[in-house]
């Protein structure tokens, strides 16, 4: 059977099923750049046989989430949940332990966490952007992987989905922020939120606008 969608989205996925690797997991993250909220890494595996047949059609515009509006993101993450066999784990790292070490060990820590729950666990992950350390199993790293593999598409758009709506349920519990719409981003609404009422227990105290605002409050 021909796939369905972009063939080229499967490449990597079927030259690893050719070389008899059968379970292969896509990894990604989101909200590295804000600066509040966790970071949050994303694993999703595809059974063999969609891989090997074909992606259902419903699936076919699955690409990298920034990509996406929120209702696609949130369209195909409800048809990924259901699709049979299809696995998936989800990792956060709030910003305390952000804070405490940095951001690039924080999605590590995110990735390698997400990936080492999946169950089955897989024989090789493919990862977004470039290599990571620790990894529980081997993986290749593909430079805009989210726009190249099915697989990493579908757990970045997981990973947008659940962090998205997480900021949201913030936005309740820190109101004047703006979480809801901007996400925790350096937005300007944002900043001046910032300015106006400092920090609040969700921010990222370690990075350079909350550093510059804790200082001129003297926190």
């Amino acid at each position: 059977m021909s796939p369905i969608g972009n063939p080229d989205r499967w490449a990597v996925e079927r030259s690893l099923l050719a070389r008899g690797i059968e379970r292969i997991a896509g990894v990604d993250e989101v909200g590295r750049g804000p600066l509040a909220g966790p970071v949050l890494a994303a694993a999703a595996s595809f059974p063999s046989a969609t891989i090997r047949d074909s992606l259902p059609a419903n699936l076919e515009g699955l690409t990298d989430s920034k990509q996406l509006t929120p209702r696609q993101r949130e369209q195909y993450a409800a048809i990924l949940l259901r699709l049979p066999g299809f696995r998936h784990t989800l990792w956060r790292v709030d910003p305390p332990e952000i804070d405490a070490s940095n951001i690039l060990a924080a999605t590590h820590t995110a990735m390698r966490k997400a990936l080492s729950l999946l169950d089955p666990p897989p024989d090789h992950a493919l990862i977004d952007g470039l290599p990571v350390p620790g990894l529980p199993v081997p993986h290749t790293a593909l430079v805009r992987g989210d726009a190249r593999s099915y697989s990493i598409a579908a757990a970045s758009v997981l990973a947008k989905v659940t962090r998205d709506r997480l900021m949201v349920e913030y936005d309740r519990e820190y109101p004047g922020y703006g979480f809801a719409r901007h996400k925790g981003y350096a937005t300007a609404a944002h900043l001046e939120a910032l300015a106006r009422h400092g920090p609040c227990p969700i921010h990222r105290r370690s990075f350079a606008p909350l550093r510059s605002v804790q200082g001129e409050l003297g926190l």
